[in-house]
């Protein structure tokens, strides 16, 4: 498989940590996004979104969303799972996820920040307010739906999920826009829990062959 992404792009985090919790080889393709790579012509060839990440199949085929791509990675590479076995526990999962990927994420990813400045003429300041009012609200949505659930390790039950595949990277990014992270004890316990397993770290932007430092 092959893997186009960007080392700082959470959604291309997303992907790499279930690649590695898998254990699944691929290629890495990177695709420098502040440098608009994204959108040359040889990347609108391979993403119909021009977007990261996309992902290559042994087959050939290309698919894109990375939410799309971790439920296609655990349907055809079922252990470890990432979604429960249960109906119930599914959803919820799949709830928590979406909190991040489709609540937080829309608002505050690069192509956002970057019309904000470039097109509304927000200063860098305002921006930073933008990011971290959309993350710690967001944030604080996670945490009410966690504190509906029973205690466990990672954010459902004894082995990470798609929602840590979500939840690592939204965190990394907030702490990069100095985000107000206090009072959730139960969001950077699980956080924590996910960044003591070798998956994670080797997936974390520090480790990508395209990292800047």
């Amino acid at each position: 498989m092959k893997l186009y992404n960007y080392f700082r792009s959470s959604a291309s985090f997303r992907v790499r940590i279930a690649l590695a919790l898998k254990g699944l080889p691929y290629d890495y393709l990177p695709i420098h996004l502040v440098k608009g790579e994204n959108k040359g012509d040889a990347y609108k060839a391979i993403s119909a979104d021009n977007l990261v990440p996309a992902l290559v199949t042994d087959a050939g085929d290309v698919l894109s969303q990375s939410m799309a791509i971790i439920e296609y990675l655990d349907e055809t590479h079922p252990q470890p799972a990432l979604l429960p076995a249960n109906a119930l526990g599914r959803a919820q999962v799949r709830a928590l996820a979406q909190s991040i990927a489709c609540e937080i994420h829309p608002l505050n990813n690069l192509r956002v920040l970057k019309y904000l400045v470039k097109d509304l003429k927000v200063t860098e300041e305002a921006k930073g307010e933008w990011y971290r009012h959309w993350c710690r609200d967001g944030l604080e949505s996670c945490a009410r739906q966690l504190a509906r659930l029973p205690a466990s390790t990672y954010c459902h039950g004894s082995t990470p999920t798609l929602a840590d595949c979500c939840l690592v990277p939204q965190i990394f990014n907030a702490r990069r826009f100095d985000t107000n992270l206090d009072g959730l004890p139960r969001t950077m316990a699980a956080f924590d829990a996910c960044m003591q397993l070798p998956a994670f770290q080797q997936a974390q932007p520090s480790s990508c062959p395209d990292n800047e430092g």
